[in-house]
Formats: structure tokens, C-alpha cells, sequence
């Protein structure tokens, strides 16, 4: 007998002696058991298959293991009432431990119609069960069998969830590894080969004609055909494949992946002397109805040594039309590529001149040309001085521009842009009516114009001189202005000409829409991953990850699938032909062709199963109730017969120390007491751990943000108790005992013992804590998106709300300066596009303008002024930002704009006596820490384009 075999037989004693002695326990508790009915096709040759060790799962077995694990779903899963399907909202598949890539394939696979019709109708004769002789035809029908139970289960039971415990292990014993995470790529090969294998069996026939007709090829597997030409010669090899593998290093998107698949760049041939070249092409020959993109986000890193994972963003649509690969439409597709070539050169080449008049100057540090121009006729056109720059009194009394520029650079940036009518002109005049001309308006009486440092100009210039240079540079930027216009409309037309290459109607015969995206978040080494399912009946996207499902948006799954913005993107994408409607066509009544549902659609064998178990189902439900009302009686005695005076056990609450309970206590020491110091050790060893941006241990439980900041003992000890009181987690003998104790030490406690406004107040202050944490992480968001807006209400709120957090100490917060840094990159960079809009003189943009400036820069400038503990870097950014503004007072305007800049400026120089009034952000939901810390450590990655964060 063989190891394998061996093993086998083990595991199935084990499991025959756990179930035995669990039917002794109940029938000695008084509980009956039922014995559920296997399907038929699986039990009639049940002696045969036990003396060849085949590993069939019965009905029973897994039953029993659904209700001994059914407390061990998911934390937030423990009450009956949320294990009923709602409805007929679809069931998820439970985490089996490091199972949710088998859950992401088989909930995309189950909710394809034309899939799930397959499975569900798979039948092997009699005749052919017993042919099966090899292990893999035994382990591909069992698996086979599992699968169509799962099935079964998901179209009619009323579990929220089902357990996919038989099939997985099937798996893992193929995998050789119970623990490791597998990999979705490698799961779906396998699944494929082995349902393909399973089929053929049903087919009778191993033979090539026969596989062409097996359910599974046609619908997975396609071929294409390579075409290689060498020294002349074409030489044409068709393969076949099931799904198809693309690089995403180097492309933005799948079309640009596609392209670099099917054609291999042509390379000189090193066994030729006359240098011919040579290149290899690849066309698809036949598509499959459902087409699978692997995409490859995986690379080996030689010089760590370890694989390593592409967060790079690649864009896919939700329909493509697959024309521009088909081998059919080979000569098309060449005459396209070489009209898309020559027209990539010519945009090349035009990009290349913008680049030229944007990045002009031989030196290491290049200007625009047009700004350039300017900034010379500014030069000339200020008065002449006859004082020496050294002894101008001026100087001296003034403070150094804070960009160490010349003013007149900071002043022509809002107009420099080009498509601005008479910039020039109206900069000469601005800056000549700013030196000659002081404005004096009530509201200005503030600064006086002698504050602002004078103008470098000319020691003389004649007015002829003047005439010329001013003829000569208007003229020049004028001219560079118009080529910029000219090479940016030409790059345009060549752009959109590029993207309606391949959309005419005679290469869009072939779409191809999205079926389901498969997302994987985190790194090579471990991860998570879920599914993006289109619902093409209620035409909606669909969230499945593990037992939640929720209803989604194609914007979320942009935002988690894309790429580029966190540690999540898409690792496969299933799209289905949409000429073929029966795809994803329900099954309807061969009769009255009605759609059938639910158990309607299942066949009988299968109808009964799900019946039976949704019988046990309703019993394990009443089992609970039951179970919960003793325990309520039994705790209502419990509370008569502890109103004595207080036992001396209350002693041991009291004197519980702050510092660890040690690893191994007396031996007279209780199960209940014991489970008690073994989580305080936990989170004590864990509060010591040296906190990281990418991983803060505060947000993993309360305690280790109360141990950090020395909480009062008696906060620490009533929240470790309060712990334990939840009867959702009392789901066997020994839990509902310390739900019990703990209870019982709550109760000892007496109202002088506790002051519960000091302890409410520090659940508060850690629910405060969390709320800084999801604002900061939302801010830094939309700040990597360009949302500048949304960003800085969300920082603005972070960094007041964390104030009064680290009032109390350096622990009870976060870092505030990560988040000073970006709140003050965000406050110049919208003050900067509002100066922009309101100097435009448009009414419209300076109506945006004034709106940003009031939403968002005013409130927060305000709420810095009153910071006592402000750093420089921020003093500094707001006195730039308020000497831009003030520099706007000699720029020659219209009345009304005159009018609003008066209104506008006094609230950005002082905001003491104004309240300030800042736009509240969205409600945020707290997460599960784990996901906080993994999207931060994301997107400060994704910022600074390195794994670790220094913020000086």
C-alpha cells in the first residue's frame, strides 16, 4: 500500500472516530441525529469505491463538518440571523483558511449560465464508474461530484454561505500544501484541466475528435496560429490555448498588452551573414466563447532574490472588440499598423518641438521660451533707476522674495499661459502702473506699496531702444506663442486619429464584453483576493469576497482593479462573446419556456439534497435558539444567587497588574482565569512593538492603544472583560464559561470602583483616534488622484482633530507631521489654480475661483493662524500666500474685479475675527485595521514610489 493510500485511510478513520464520538455526546445529551440521504449516483457503488480508497464525500460528512465550523465563518457571522440567505440574493463561499483565491474562480465560473448548466447536468453512467481505475480519474469525478454539490447548494439554500471544505481539500492534497495560498492562475489551470478530464470521461472517447466536442474545450479553448519569418520564409505553427497570458511592464492599457503579445519586434539573425532579420507574429485563429486574460503582475527580483509584484496601472474596457487579432483580418491589420507607425513618428516628433519651447536654455536648468520673453521685456520696460541697487533704502527695509525668484516671475505665472490675449501688454502695464502708480484703497491701508521690493531694471534706456526691444519681443513671443498653439492642435489631430484607427465598423465585428475581474491585493509573498461579477440580468456589478456580497460600480472596480493607486489590481479578466446570448441565458421550461429559478432549475437528485440540507439548516437554527434561552435561565439564577455580598474573587480583578501575565501560571489556576491572561500577554507584547506608518499596532484593539498611553489599570482591566461578554462568541462549553466569569467580574465591580465618564472617555478618545486615521488615509487618496479639494478638507479635518488628541500626549495621535506636509502641499497647489481663475478675468472661473478660496484655502489659513504650535514650513507657506495676493493690487483690472479682490483680501491677510466655518467631509466608515494599514502603506508607496516613508 502506498503513502498516499496510507494517508487516505488515516484521515478517513480519524474522521469515522470524531463523527462516532460525537454521536455518542449527543445521544447522551438527549439529542437525536438524522441521517441525511446521499445522492443517488454517488452511493450505489459505495463498496466498490471504499476498497479502492476513493475519496467520495458524503452528504453526512459535510453537513456535520457546516454545523461543528459554524461559528468559526467570520467574526461578524456568530448570530443565526446572519447566516439566512436574504431572498434571492446570491450565496457566498466561506474562507476556509487562505481559500479566497478558489472563491474568486468558482463564484465568476458558477455565475456564467452556460457554466453552471454544465456542471449541474453532469451525469457518468454506471458502466463508466466502474472503468474508472486510475487516481486521477477517481480524484477528477470526486471533485467533479463536489462541484456540482457546491452548485447546488449556492442556486437553493437558504444559508447566507455555503462550505466549500470537501472541493478545496481535493485540491490541496493535488497542491501538496494544506497552508500556503494558492495562486488564482495556477487554481484555474487546474480546475480546467480536471473538469475537461471529467467530461471526457462522460464523453466515452479519448481520441482528438472526440475532445474537439467536449463542453470544456469549446467553451475555454482557443487556438492561434504563429507566424515567423526567416530569411524569406514564412513558417506557420497553430497551438491551442486556454487562457492567454499578458505582460502588463510597459503598457497602459490591454489593447497596447495585446499588441505586444502578437507581435514580436523583428531582430537581426546571428546565423546569417547577409543580416537578414527576422520576427514572429501570433494571430487568433478561433476565439473561445469565454476569453480569459492571465495578466502577469508577478516578476523575480534577482537581486533580492524573491518574487515581486507590478502595481502598475493598466486600463481595460468593458468591451473589446478582438477584429484587429484575428488571423482573418491579417492584411488589414498590417495596412493599419504601418498607417499607426508612421503617424507614432510624426507625433514624436512634434511632442519633441513642445519640448524644445517648454524646456528652453543651454544651461542644466531650462525655461519656457515664452515665459523667457517675457520676463526680458518686464526687465526692459521698469522705470530706470539712477540709485545704486547697494544703496537703495528700499532694499534694505524689504524681506527677500520667500521663492528666492524675481517677483515679476511669481506675478507673470497666472498669465504666461498660452491663449491669453494680450498678456504681454497687460503685464507692462501692470508692472509699470505697480511702480509708478501706487493704488491706495481703504482696505489696503495695511501694507503700504514701499513694502514690496522694487523691480530689478535698466540703469538707462532711450525711448527708441525701448520701442525696439518692445517691438522685438512682443513679436518673438508671439510668434512662439502661436507655434505652441499650431504643434498642440497638429499633436491633437494625431491623437484622436491614432484612437479611431481600429474603430470602424468593419474592425468592430467581434466584441467581446467583461464578464468578471479577479483582484488581488497585496504582495507576491501573500495576499487577498476577490471578484468583480457582471449581473447581466439586473445589468450590475456585483462585489463577491468570500461570504460578502455586495453591489458594486464599475468606478469601484476601477478605483481596486486598474491598479497604480494601491496594492490591489486585476490578475485575470474573463470576457464572454457577445454574440452568443446563450451564454448567460437562464434555463427555461423545455414546455412552457418559461425561466425557471432557484430549486426549479435544479435536477431532482440535486433538488433533494439542497432540500435536506436546507431542513438541517432550519434545525441547527432552532438548536441555537434553544441553546440561548438555557443560557439565559441559567444566567438569570446565577444573578439571584450572586446578590450576596461580593466574593473574595473581586480581590483578584482589583489587583490585576498593567505589566504582562506570566506565560505559565499556578497549576491550580482555571481554564477561565488562564484565557483571561493570555490576551492581555498578547496585546501587552503588542503595544511594545515600534509603531510604522505601514503598520500602527493601535489600530489592531483598544488595549494596546490604552497600554501605550498608560490608561488607568482599572480602564485596561473593565475593556478586557467587556471583551469576553459578547454571547456571540460563546459557541462551545469552555467560551460560554468565560462569557460567564466575565460577566461575573463586571458585576463585582461597583460604581465607586469605576468612574465611567474618565473611561467612556477614553473609548472616545480611541474611536477618535481611528476617525484621524481613515481622514488622513482619504486625503492622502484623492491628493495621489489630483482631487486637491477633497483632499485638503479631509486633511484639514485630520490635523484639528489629532490636535486635541496629542494634547494629552505624543501616543494618544498620529504623527502630525505627515499630515502637515500634505495638507500644506494641497493648500499651495489650490491657491495657486484660484489666483489662476480669478486673474483670468473670466466670470465664470473667477466665480470658481472665489469659491475655492472660500471653501476650502481661507478656512484653513485661518485655522493655521491660530496655531500656536505651527511649524515654519507651514509660516512660511501662508506668507506666500498672502504676498501673491497683495502683489494683485497693481495689476490694472475692471471695477468689479477690483470690487471682489477687496472683498476677497482682507479674509485671507486676517481671519481673527471670523469664524471660521469648514466644509464637513463624508461620513467615514472605520475599517478593519488591517485594510487601514494596507491602503495607507499603498498609497505612500504609490506617492514616493518607495516602500518606506520619511517625513523630516
Amino acid at each position: 500500500m502506498t503513502k498516499k493510500r496510507q494517508k487516505t485511510r488515516n484521515k478517513t478513520k480519524n474522521r469515522q472516530k470524531n463523527e462516532t464520538n460525537k454521536l455518542q455526546r449527543d445521544k447522551k445529551n438527549g439529542q437525536t441525529t438524522k441521517t441525511r440521504p446521499k445522492i443517488t449516483q454517488m452511493t450505489k457503488n459505495d463498496k466498490s469505491e471504499k476498497q479502492n480508497n476513493k475519496k467520495w464525500v458524503s452528504a453526512e460528512e459535510n453537513a456535520a463538518r457546516m454545523k461543528r465550523k459554524r461559528c468559526e465563518a467570520q467574526s461578524d457571522m456568530c448570530s443565526p440571523a446572519d447566516w439566512i440567505r436574504q431572498d434571492d440574493w446570491p450565496v457566498g463561499i466561506r474562507n476556509v483558511g487562505n481559500t479566497c483565491w478558489f472563491s474568486a474562480v468558482i463564484q465568476s465560473l458558477f455565475h456564467l449560465p452556460v457554466f453552471r448548466r454544465l456542471v449541474l447536468s453532469y451525469h457518468l453512467s454506471e458502466r463508466m464508474l466502474e472503468k474508472c481505475k486510475s487516481h486521477s480519474d477517481k480524484r477528477n469525478i470526486a471533485f467533479m461530484q463536489e462541484l456540482r454539490c457546491l452548485f447546488a447548494l449556492m442556486v437553493g439554500s437558504t444559508r447566507r454561505f455555503v462550505d466549500p471544505s470537501a472541493a478545496v481539500e481535493l485540491l490541496r492534497d493535488a497542491f501538496r500544501t494544506s497552508e500556503a495560498q494558492q495562486d488564482v492562475s495556477e487554481f484555474s489551470h487546474k480546475l480546467l484541466d480536471w473538469l475537461e478530464d471529467a467530461f471526457q470521461l462522460a464523453a466515452k472517447g479519448n481520441n482528438t475528435e472526440d475532445k474537439q466536442h467536449n463542453p470544456m474545450v469549446q467553451l475555454f479553448y482557443g487556438t492561434f496560429v504563429t507566424e515567423r519569418r526567416l530569411e524569406g520564409k514564412t513558417l506557420c505553427n497553430i497551438e491551442q490555448f486556454g487562457q492567454y497570458p499578458l505582460q502588463v511592464n510597459g503598457f497602459s492599457n490591454l489593447d497596447e498588452c495585446l499588441e505586444g503579445a502578437m507581435v514580436e519586434k523583428e531582430i537581426e539573425s546571428l546565423h546569417s551573414d547577409n543580416g537578414v532579420t527576422s520576427g514572429r507574429e501570433r494571430w487568433f485563429k478561433k476565439l473561445p466563447p469565454v476569453l480569459t486574460f492571465e495578466l502577469s503582475r508577478f516578476e523575480f527580483n534577482t537581486q533580492l532574490g524573491r518574487p515581486e509584484k507590478i502595481h502598475k496601472k493598466l486600463e481595460f474596457p468593458q468591451i473589446i472588440y478582438m477584429d484587429r487579432y484575428l488571423h482573418k483580418n491579417l492584411e488589414q491589420t498590417h495596412e493599419r499598423r504601418g498607417e499607426v507607425k508612421k503617424l507614432k513618428e510624426q507625433l514624436a516628433v512634434l511632442q519633441q518641438k513642445v519640448e524644445c519651447y517648454k524646456n528652453y536654455g543651454s544651461g542644466p536648468t531650462k525655461y519656457p521660451l515664452a515665459d523667457m520673453l517675457q520676463f526680458v521685456l518686464e526687465f526692459a520696460t521698469t522705470k530706470p533707476t539712477s540709485v545704486s541697487p547697494t544703496e537703495d533704502p528700499r532694499l534694505a527695509a524689504s524681506s527677500p522674495t520667500p521663492t528666492g525668484l524675481p517677483l515679476s516671475e511669481t506675478i507673470s505665472k497666472d498669465t504666461s499661459e498660452p491663449g491669453v490675449t494680450d498678456s504681454s501688454e497687460g503685464l507692462v502695464s501692470s508692472v509699470s502702473s505697480c511702480q509708478r502708480t501706487p493704488i491706495y484703497k481703504p482696505f489696503t491701508q495695511c501694507r503700504y506699496p514701499i513694502d514690496c521690493p522694487p523691480h530689478p531694471a535698466p540703469h538707462s534706456i532711450t525711448e527708441e531702444e525701448l520701442h525696439f526691444v518692445k517691438t522685438c519681443l512682443q513679436r518673438w513671443r508671439t510668434e512662439v506663442e502661436n507655434d505652441i498653439n499650431e504643434l498642440k492642435a497638429s499633436i491633437d489631430r494625431l491623437s484622436q486619429t491614432l484612437e479611431g484607427m481600429y474603430s470602424d465598423n468593419s474592425l468592430c465585428q467581434v466584441p467581446y464584453r467583461l464578464h468578471a475581474v479577479l483582484v488581488h491585493e497585496g504582495q507576491a509573498s501573500a495576499g487577498h483576493y476577490w471578484a468583480y461579477i457582471y449581473d447581466h440580468a439586473n445589468q450590475r456589478w456585483m462585489k463577491y469576497n468570500d461570504v460578502s456580497i455586495t453591489e458594486s460600480s464599475w468606478d469601484e472596480l476601477e478605483r481596486d482593479s486598474f491598479g497604480g493607486m494601491t496594492n490591489a489590481s486585476a490578475y485575470c479578466l474573463m470576457y464572454i462573446d457577445d454574440r452568443l446570448p446563450h451564454l448567460i441565458t437562464e434555463d427555461t421550461d423545455d414546455e412552457t419556456g418559461q425561466v425557471l429559478h432557484g430549486m426549479d432549475s435544479l435536477p431532482a437528485v440535486l433538488r433533494r439534497y439542497v432540500q435536506e440540507d436546507n431542513r438541517w439548516f432550519q434545525q441547527e437554527l432552532s438548536e441555537w435558539e434553544e441553546q440561548f434561552c438555557q443560557t439565559a435561565t441559567a444566567q438569570e439564577e446565577f444573578t439571584t444567587a450572586s446578590a450576596e455580598p461580593p466574593n473574595p474573587s473581586l480581590d483578584s480583578v482589583q489587583q490585576t497588574p498593567v505589566e504582562p501575565a506570566p506565560q505559565s501560571g499556578p497549576p491550580t489556576e482555571e481554564p477561565d482565569q488562564e484565557a483571561f491572561h493570555e490576551e492581555y500577554s498578547r496585546l501587552y507584547e503588542l503595544s511594545q512593538e515600534e509603531a510604522t506608518p505601514q503598520e500602527d499596532a493601535r489600530l489592531q484593539h483598544a488595549l494596546v492603544y490604552f497600554f501605550q498611553n498608560k490608561a488607568p489599570k482599572r480602564v485596561i482591566e473593565r475593556t478586557l472583560l467587556e471583551q469576553f461578554t459578547d454571547r456571540n462568541l460563546s459557541f462551545d462549553e469552555r467560551a460560554i464559561s468565560i462569557m460567564r466569569e466575565a460577566r461575573a467580574k463586571l458585576r463585582l465591580i461597583k460604581p465607586e470602583d469605576m468612574d465611567m465618564d474618565e473611561y467612556l472617555q477614553w473609548h472616545d478618545d480611541y474611536r477618535l483616534f481611528r476617525t484621524v486615521f481613515v481622514y488622513l488615509l482619504n486625503g492622502l487618496e484623492h491628493y495621489q488622484h489630483g482631487k486637491m479639494r477633497e483632499a485638503l478638507n479631509y486633511l484639514t479635518h485630520a490635523y484639528e482633530t489629532n490636535g486635541s488628541l496629542l494634547k494629552n500626549g505624543d501616543k494618544r495621535g498620529v504623527d502630525k507631521s505627515l499630515i502637515a506636509v500634505y495638507r500644506r502641499k494641497c493648500l499651495t497647489a489650490l491657491n495657486d489654480s484660484a489666483s489662476r481663475l480669478f486673474c483670468s478675468g473670466e466670470e465664470g472661473k473667477v466665480e470658481e475661483g472665489v469659491a475655492i478660496m472660500d471653501e476650502v484655502v481661507i478656512p484653513c489659513l485661518h485655522l493655521m493662524s491660530r496655531d500656536s504650535s505651527l511649524s515654519q514650513e507651514d509660516r512660511d507657506a501662508m506668507e506666500s500666500i498672502r504676498s501673491h495676493w497683495c502683489c494683485c493690487l497693481g495689476r490694472d483690472m475692471d471695477d468689479s474685479l477690483q470690487v471682489k479682490l477687496g472683498e476677497l483680501l482682507p479674509r485671507v491677510l486676517d481671519g481673527s475675527t471670523e469664524t471660521v466655518v469648514l466644509k464637513d467631509p463624508p461620513k467615514v466608515h472605520v475599517n478593519q485595521a488591517h485594510d487601514l494599514c494596507s491602503r495607507l502603506a499603498a498609497v505612500m508607496e504609490s506617492i514616493h514610489n518607495t516602500s518606506v516613508v520619511i517625513v523630516k
